[in-house]
């Protein structure tokens, strides 16, 4: 039973201001102080009633705030658990805990990119279907060393920058957030709050592989790549040949630049 008493603590507070450096610290099951159970945290500034598990156990929100709190047994919820929302227009949803699950980039990658010798960083950085323990999603990451707080942002929680901060991967400067069940073809950015001066600024990924098509500037979560590749008799003839050390040509244009069509519009690529 949650203390009806209760009140948020400066690390919620911190949350709540968009200045908290590692969410996973706040929000998700933790142990309670004196080993009576687990305690379950949640912000959820649109949502109204909040119910967590298969018997829709209630949780209570923190008087004044837009946190609820649940406690109990450590054995009675799974290490992914479901919750349950009525927002505030009466929707019902349901959904998994962004916060109750562990980081997913492996340490040795967070190395090789501190040392400048990741040759593959693209397949960590950025947006990427994920299947993590069985639940399908989307894993965003990406390097800001500078930042106090790093967000996802989106249609998917109303643009806003305190529903989805992601973990500080420490001194490698990456942060990183799955976020389960989000489909591809979502449009999203980050946001980030520098650690100095405390500005908040919305950036697109640079590691995005599709962007919303001018003027507008989000970035898009890809489909998984369905494509099969028909190189397999050139990649066989590479293999016989000593290519690292033979004469290469290698063609390059710009395509914006190229050619446009009468008006001085660009062309897309089926047109070029």
């Amino acid at each position: 039973m949650v203390d009806a008493s209760k009140k948020i603590t400066q690390a919620q507070q911190r949350l709540i201001n968009g200045q908290c450096h590692d969410p996973f610290s706040v929000l998700g099951l933790h142990p309670v102080a004196g080993g009576q159970g687990v305690e379950l945290v949640v912000f959820g500034p649109h949502i109204e009633q909040l119910y967590v598990g298969d018997e829709r156990l209630p949780m209570q929100r923190i008087e004044n705030s837009d946190f609820f709190v649940w406690q109990g047994g450590e054995e009675v919820l799974p290490a992914h658990y479901r919750l349950q929302a009525i927002d505030k227009t009466g929707h019902e949803y349901e959904f998994y805990d962004p916060y109750s699950f562990g980081p997913q980039i492996p340490d040795f990658d967070l190395m090789l990119f501190s040392k400048g010798q990741h040759w593959h960083i693209y397949r960590h950085l950025g947006a990427h279907p994920a299947n993590v323990d069985g639940i399908d999603g989307v894993l965003f990451a990406t390097w800001a060393p500078n930042a106090e707080r790093v967000s996802v942002v989106g249609d998917f929680n109303q643009w806003n920058g305190v529903r989805y901060p992601m973990r500080n991967r420490g001194s490698s400067g990456v942060w990183e957030l799955f976020i389960p069940e989000l489909e591809s073809g979502s449009v999203y950015k980050y946001e980030l709050r520098n650690a100095e001066s405390g500005r908040i600024l919305t950036k697109i990924d640079p590691y995005a592989q599709q962007t919303e098509l001018r003027p507008k500037t989000a970035s898009i979560i890809p489909p998984d790549s369905l494509y099969e590749w028909k190189d397999g008799v050139w990649l066989e003839s590479r293999s016989k040949r000593d290519w690292m050390h033979a004469p290469t040509t290698i063609y390059e244009v710009h395509l914006g630049s190229w050619q446009r069509d009468e008006k001085g519009n660009f062309l897309n690529y089926r047109e070029l």
